[in-house]
């Protein structure tokens, strides 16, 4: 078990190091495959230790820094889910806008043969 702890901390300790920066646009992919492989790697080792009777103990000083790593992580992939959420929307708002410039009568509905006689 006190195996599994260490590469738990390993492995924990290097997800946080890749969150500490946003990835560029263009490398996006490859950092988003990185970290899910590195989350599924942890979550496996995490499962094995929960298996194995796993059971945190505030004393012992591993188990505070994977409590303080894991706080860590949570925080930094909200903030890189975040930045990814604001980049999905300007995306959809630019879309939007394009449509718009190319048809901007798209939006407005017409009654196509229909015909009102004013006169009586």
């Amino acid at each position: 078990m006190e195996q599994q702890l260490q590469q738990l901390l390993q492995i924990s300790a290097k997800l946080y190091e890749k969150l500490i920066s946003n990835p560029e646009e263009t490398k996006r992919d490859a950092f988003i495959e990185e970290i899910n492989a590195l989350l599924d790697q942890r979550g496996k080792i995490m499962e094995e230790l929960v298996q194995s009777g796993f059971a945190y103990n505030s004393g012992v000083k591993t188990h505070q820094m994977l409590l303080e790593l894991d706080k860590g992580i949570r925080n930094r992939l909200e903030r890189v889910m975040s930045s990814i959420k604001a980049d999905m929307k300007e995306l959809q708002t630019s879309k939007k806008s394009e449509q718009q410039y190319l048809n901007p009568y798209s939006h407005i509905q017409t009654m196509d043969g229909m015909y009102y006689d004013k006169k009586k």
